[in-house]
Formats: C-alpha cells, sequence, structure tokens
C-alpha cells in the first residue's frame, strides 16, 4: 500500500477525535470507533468491498415476530450488493462494532441480540462480523431444516467481494489475504491472547505461538522452495471445521504434520533443537491456525510484519539486563542513512529480536525489486517484492551477507523467526556475547560463525590477506544499539581484552571497540549510545579514542522520548566509518578538517508514554492531509487489481524522515 500526499486541508480536530474513513467527519475516538474504522479498512482492502458500497450506523427495521410490533435497530456498519442502491433489500454483509469491554455472550449487545436478529431482518444478508477489538466472530445464515427460521453457524472467515463460501473453502487456495492496517497485529494478539488465557500455557504462550507462525511460513515458502511440483496449501483451515471436534481434529493432524516436515528441513535445522512441540489442544490449533491462516506473511509489508511480530515479542521478552527495542523508525532512519545495497556484508552484534538485520533485508529487497522491475512503482512493484525472482536474490544476499550475534538465547530464536517471516537468512543469527568473541564458552557456535563467515567471503569474492582469521574485520557495515547502563556487567577478563576498558568498563563503551574489530577498514557502523559518552567529561578519553580510530559522519541526538515507555533514557545516534591505516597516517601527520552531518530530532512521533503524536498548526489542532492511498487486491483467480481511495489523514510528527533526507543531500 502507498499513500501519496495531496494536498493540506485544515480541519479542527480534538485530541480525542478521529476522521471517519466513510464519512470524513470528525468522531469522538471511542475504542467502539477505533474497532469501527478498522474493520472498514479490513473490509476495504482485504475484502475488496468499495467504500461507496458501505454505510455505517444504518438502521434496520423488522417486524417483531413474538409481538407482531414493528421495530427497528442500528448497526454499525453495513455493505450493500456492489452498485446497488443502500436500502435495506440490498444489504449483503451486515457488521457489529463494539467497544473492548463487551463479551460476545452479552445479553443486550452480544452476538445473539444484535448480529443474530439483525441478520434474520434482513433475507438477503447471509454473512456477516461481530467485533470487538480483540474478538471477531464470522457468521453464516442459513434456513432451518423446517423453513420457519434461521441457523446461525460460526465461521473461521466470509466471503469477500465477488466470492462464494466454496472459493474460501478450498483446501489448495493458494492466495491468502493480504493483511491490512493493524490486522496483522490484532491476528497476532488474538492468538496470543487465546493460548494464554485458554490453553493454560501463561509460561510459553510466546513460543507456543511462534511455532504455529513457523508453520505457516514454512507452508507459504513451500511455492519457492518446492519448484517441480505444483503448490498445494497445507496450512487452511475450512470454514467451519473448527466447529466440530473431528474438524479440529483434522486441523491439528494437517499443522503437526507441517511442524514435523519443517522440523526435518535442513533450512530450519538452526532454528529448532528437535525437541520443540506443538502441545495446544485440537481446538486451540484449530483457532489459531483459522486466525493465521486468512492471512499471506510473505506478501504482507515489513512494517505490518515487523509491528506485529515486535508487539509480542516486547510483551514477552521482558527489558532485562539493559535490553530494549530500538523503535522502528529509528532502526529505519539508521538504515536508510548509511545505505546497504548486495555489495555489503552486514552485522548487529547485539541484535535482540532482529530489528536492524530484518530491516537491511527488506531495504535491500526493494533495491532488488526497483532493479529487476525498473517498469514498475507503487502496489504492483510491492507485489513483486515476493516473487520468485526477487526471492532468490533475497535469499543468496541473506544467506552470505546478513549476520546477528547476540548473548540472549531466546532472543537469538526470535531473531530468527522474525528473519524468516522477512523473507529469508535466517541460518546467520548465532548465539555469542560479540564482547567476548572470538573467545567464548561455546566454542561450535564460534566454528559456525567462522564456517558461515568463510563461505560469505568465498560468495562474494573478498577473500584477502586479513589480520584476523575469523569474523573480525569483515564486515562493511554495522547497525545495532548495545545493552546499556549499570546493571548490564561485563567480566573483567573480557573487559580486559580492551584498550578503552582503562577509560570505563561500560558495555556500550567497549561495544564500541568491538564494532571497531569487526569491520573492515573503511567500513562503516551507526551505532545508539547514551549522550553521557559523547559529553560526560569523564569520558573525554573514549571520545579521543573514538576520533583517532574513526572518521564521524554524522550525530543526531535524539529526544528523551526516543525508547520511552520502555526505557528513560537520553541517546544519540552516531556514525562513524573506520578510518584505514593510511587515513590513520595522514591524521597524525597535520590537523583533520571535515564537515560532519549534525542534527537534532527532538519530535519522533510518539509522546513519553509511547503514544502517537500528530503534526499540528499553530494553535494546536491537527492537520489533515488528503491523500491518495493505493492498495492491491488479490482476487480469487490470483490475479492483482489495483485500488485507489482519498481519505484525509493525519501524519506522524517526526523529524527523522526530514533528517534522513537531509543527510543523504549532505553526502551527495
Amino acid at each position: 500500500m502507498t499513500n501519496e500526499t495531496i494536498t493540506q486541508e485544515e480541519i479542527i480536530l480534538d485530541d480525542n477525535q478521529v476522521l471517519c474513513l466513510l464519512t470524513s467527519e470528525a468522531k469522538k475516538a471511542t475504542s467502539a470507533e477505533v474497532n469501527l474504522q478498522s474493520v472498514v479498512r479490513m473490509l476495504n482492502e482485504e475484502y475488496g468491498f468499495d467504500l461507496d458500497d458501505m454505510e455505517r450506523d444504518f438502521i434496520i427495521e423488522f417486524v417483531d415476530p413474538d409481538t407482531g410490533k414493528a421495530k427497528k435497530q442500528k448497526v454499525e456498519l453495513v455493505v450493500f450488493e456492489k452498485g446497488k442502491t443502500h436500502i435495506q433489500d440490498t444489504i449483503i454483509r451486515i457488521c457489529v462494532i463494539q467497544d473492548d469491554k463487551i463479551k460476545e455472550n452479552d445479553s443486550k449487545k452480544g452476538l445473539t441480540a444484535t448480529l443474530e436478529n439483525a441478520m434474520a431482518a434482513v433475507p438477503s444478508c447471509y454473512f456477516g462480523l461481530w467485533a470487538n477489538g480483540s474478538s471477531y466472530h464470522f457468521l453464516q445464515k442459513e434456513d432451518d431444516a423446517i423453513g420457519y427460521d434461521f441457523d446461525f453457524t460460526d465461521l473461521s472467515d466470509f466471503p469477500g467481494e465477488g466470492e462464494t463460501l466454496a472459493d474460501i473453502d478450498r483446501a489448495d487456495r493458494s492466495y491468502s489475504r493480504k493483511p491490512a492496517n493493524d490486522s496483522l497485529i490484532k491476528v497476532f494478539k488474538r492468538a496470543h491472547d487465546y493460548i494464554y488465557g485458554n490453553e493454560g500455557r501463561k509460561k510459553d504462550a510466546f513460543w507456543q505461538l511462534l511455532n504455529l507462525i513457523f508453520c505457516k511460513l514454512y507452508d507459504e515458502k513451500r511455492r519457492f522452495i518446492e519448484t517441480d511440483i505444483s503448490y498445494r496449501r497445507e496450512f487452511w483451515v475450512g470454514v467451519k471445521e473448527q466447529n466440530t471436534e473431528a474438524g479440529r481434529k483434522a486441523v491439528a493432524e494437517r499443522i503437526k504434520a507441517i511442524f514435523q516436515k519443517l522440523k526435518d528441513n535442513s533450512m530450519f535445522s538452526e532454528v529448532f533443537t528437535g525437541n520443540e512441540g506443538i502441545e495446544l489442544t485440537d481446538k486451540g490449533v484449530a483457532f489459531i491456525a483459522g486466525e493465521l491462516a486468512k492471512y499471506s506473511f510473505l506478501d504482507a509489508s515489513i512494517d505490518v510484519k515487523g509491528m506485529a511480530y515486535e508487539t509480542i515479542v516486547s510483551n514477552t521478552l521482558k527489558q532485562e539486563a539493559g535490553q530494549f527495542f530500538t523503535p522502528r523508525n529509528i532502526v529505519k532512519a539508521m538504515v536508510e542513512m548509511l545505505n546497504p545495497t548486495e555489495k555489503h556484508r552486514v552485522l548487529d552484534p547485539a541484535c535482540g529480536s532482529g530489528g536492524f538485520i530484518v530491516m537491511v533485508l527488506d531495504h535491500v529487497r526493494k533495491q532488488i525489486a526497483q532493479e529487476l522491475f525498473p517498469n514498475l512503482d507503487g502496489p504492483l512493484l510491492m507485489a513483486k517484492y515476493n516473487s520468485i525472482e526477487v526471492n532468490e536474490r533475497v535469499k543468496e544476499y541473506a544467506e552470505n551477507s546478513i549476520f546477528g550475534f547476540d548473548f540472549d538465547p531466546d532472543l537469538k530464536k526470535a531473531a530468527r523467526m522474525n528473519m524468516v517471516m522477512a523473507g529469508d537468512g535466517h541460518a546467520n543469527v548465532f548465539h555469542v556475547n560479540s564482547l567476548a568473541y572470538p573467545k567464548w564458552d561455546h566454542p561450535e557456535e564460534i566454528a559456525k560463525i567462522e564456517s558461515a563467515i568463510n563461505r560469505s567471503l568465498a560468495v562474494m569474492g573478498d577473500i584477502e590477506d586479513r589480520y584476523y582469521k575469523d569474523a573480525r574485520g569483515t564486515f562493511d557495515m554495522i547497525f545495532t544499539n548495545p545493552p546499556f547502563g549499570a546493571k548490564v556487567k561485563v567480566e573483567k577478563e573480557v573487559a580486559d581484552n580492551y584498550e578503552l576498558s582503562k577509560y570505563s568498563d561500560a558495555p556500550e563503551v567497549l561495544f564500541i571497540e568491538a564494532c571497531f574489530n569487526f569491520l573492515k577498514p573503511g567500513g562503516k557502523m551507526a551505532i545508539v549510545l547514551p549522550d553521557g559518552i559523547l559529553g560526560n567529561p569523564n569520558t573525554l578519553k573514549v571520545r579521543e579514542w573514538i576520533l583517532s580510530n574513526f572518521k564521524i559522519l554524522a550525530s543526531i541526538d535524539l529526544a528523551l522520548e526516543a525508547f520511552l515507555p520502555q526505557v528513560g533514557v537520553q541517546a544519540s545516534l552516531l556514525f562513524l566509518e573506520k578510518k584505514t591505516e593510511l587515513s590513520r597516517q595522514l591524521a597524525q601527520d597535520s590537523d583533520e578538517d571535515y564537515e560532519v552531518f549534525m542534527a537534532i530530532a527532538e519530535k519522533l512521533g510518539k509522546d513519553r508514554r509511547g503514544n502517537p503524536i500528530f503534526k499540528r498548526d499553530e494553535d494546536g489542532a491537527e492537520l489533515l492531509f488528503e491523500t491518495l492511498t493505493e492498495y492491491l487486491l488479490t482476487k480469487k483467480d490470483g490475479t492483482n487489481q489495483v485500488k485507489s481511495r482519498k481519505e484525509k489523514v493525519k501524519e506522524l510528527d517526526d523529524d527523522l524522515p526530514i533528517i534522513v533526507q537531509s543527510f543523504l543531500n549532505f553526502t551527495k
């Protein structure tokens, strides 16, 4: 999906208001309203229903069969038959949208009292949706055996524009829906909450969900892995399979068979130890699989997948021992400023859940797609991001050129998963203490790293005389946010290996030198550092060491809100280039004089609580921008159609995109 800003139109919105996509009217930002807008986008982008065929707050009229009295019922959203007049007789979908607190069994606002009642009153409507933000219930209406009443059946999904129930109930349906807006975030959260609350697996809910996500991805990737056969989905759930014990058992057997296949597949040998298993009930497997099966993960944008995945990762793997996740806008800015290409071998020596290496992979993927399809742009180009041609190049690049190290074995596994979701390249994520490298208590992991590095050097054709015969001195670029603070203690025997330990044993200081060691001469790095390193009198020697060994490319001060609400730390982004031996000698012979790009990011698109902040006018009113949104709709026959809509949207108040562009202009 692409957004092209056309004009700016000032419409006054209070802080607690949102703009309705259907009416362009300001509405109070209740949870029910936010849920409604999310469903509108979902029906438009995922299901193909035009906005012109939708209407909110529609009054349905009917006669109470018990009393014979005429009654009315307001429903939050209806969809009419394409191009038909907006009257009750042309309604084909009814959507009841409640706030987060209303449960489906509520006597007044639940499924039966609202959605079933409304669908019964509209002869033309056979499918409906009841949603409260965290729960989505799809219903089908059928005549009962006698023909005087209706039966309502729970479905895992309902048909989109031009589809029938049979179209979405095919086992071999190759094209799942591309998730829109926050759909994937909500799906992951629903799935995680179900495992946590209904399966009694509070300790390993995340990992059980991860196993099922792996199964889904593995099944999608078979499109590219098993090129000698006609692809048929194995990860699917019939629309009514969740309703019977036999159906749930069939789903569970299918999914567990996929899990065993992927564990036996060499591509995933570094991801699983072999002891993992899907340990949910058949009902649980069927529910989670039904949620995941609706969507194509590979075709979703990196931002959608990344935000969804990191939402559950960050809530599961708590910020301990100085670990916290770098916000996506900061990661994106750092990668865009150094602009890695297929020619660059990249490392994050403190990769966490893999935010930087995933962003690098996506950055290069876009370059490859643009090169291979120079005549395409917008949604049509995005549709090629996961084409066979692009995937082959991306896979080769990832396998040879992207590396991640982390001290935490759980985060290593999370990073591998994140890389799989991004496309490929999970094999080069290793469990290692980067500060202790190449000495480490796990020699088998060190051996794997060196094997991967030697393979990379051979493939990329840059085997040369190196000072070290391991991973040091081999990387063109490093992106990292090392652990900060007093909680992180570096063992003395490790710290003593670093020149900078004479001035500080703080991990963030030692990581500067570790990154220096990993870089080639002339290699570049982007690192997040606490401001104290760059400004405190007691770290003067550290700064002198940096100036002696690096050329400073850029320094960006970040607002305090950068890492809130996770942690309150004043930090900066430092961009450095490792000096060659010649440049070091020249610098010693004469005073260095070069320009350094400097900027202050005062606004980062969020407040201290992590809530988004948007651009405002001088009077404090939020600005709305008239925007043409283009998106790709995949039809049931597998063909794509570019669709668009005009809408008025708010824009995040974030200085980083402006800073990135200014830096790129500065370096031209």
